[in-house]
């Protein structure tokens, strides 16, 4: 079994969508996969699909690569293995702060993010231990300061 990454997909593509175009070009998939917001449900924009045998997946890698689904070009490839740790961002997130997320513990918090012990905070952040402040409020150090 072979997992393909498939990217550049219109938002409003379904499984199905998968299915079809793939079965359309001769591939027939054993599953399709399209990556959705936990919260809104939406479309991230890409998905996974499984081809039973590898030398199919290659020649669909092959045909599929750049054409054209709902107008955009899609990017085919081979899906990188999982690594542990998963992502980051997010609010409430341990590694990798994002949109009013917080940094890990050498991590980086974005806009109104929070930096971690040696981190930084972001635009608006307040940053730990010794890390730096970001544009406005700049506090770093071992200050016990609050906001």
């Amino acid at each position: 079994m072979v997992r393909l990454y498939v990217g550049n997909l219109p938002f409003r593509a379904m499984e199905e969508d998968l299915h079809a175009f793939f079965s359309d070009a001769g591939f027939p998939l054993e599953q399709a996969s399209v990556v959705r917001d936990r919260t809104s449900g939406e479309s991230r924009g890409f998905g996974f699909v499984e081809i039973a045998d590898r030398q199919v997946a290659e020649q669909a890698i092959e045909a599929c690569n750049g054409r054209e689904m709902g107008g955009r070009a899609l990017v085919i490839n081979e899906a990188r293995p999982r690594t542990e740790g998963g992502g980051g961002g997010g609010y409430g997130r341990a590694s990798g702060g994002a949109d009013y997320g917080r940094g890990g513990d050498s991590g980086r918090g974005a806009d109104y993010g929070r930096g971690g012990d040696s981190g930084r905070g972001g635009d608006y952040g307040r940053a730990g231990d010794s890390g730096r402040g970001g544009g406005y409020n700049r506090r770093g150090g071992d200050r016990d300061q609050r906001w």
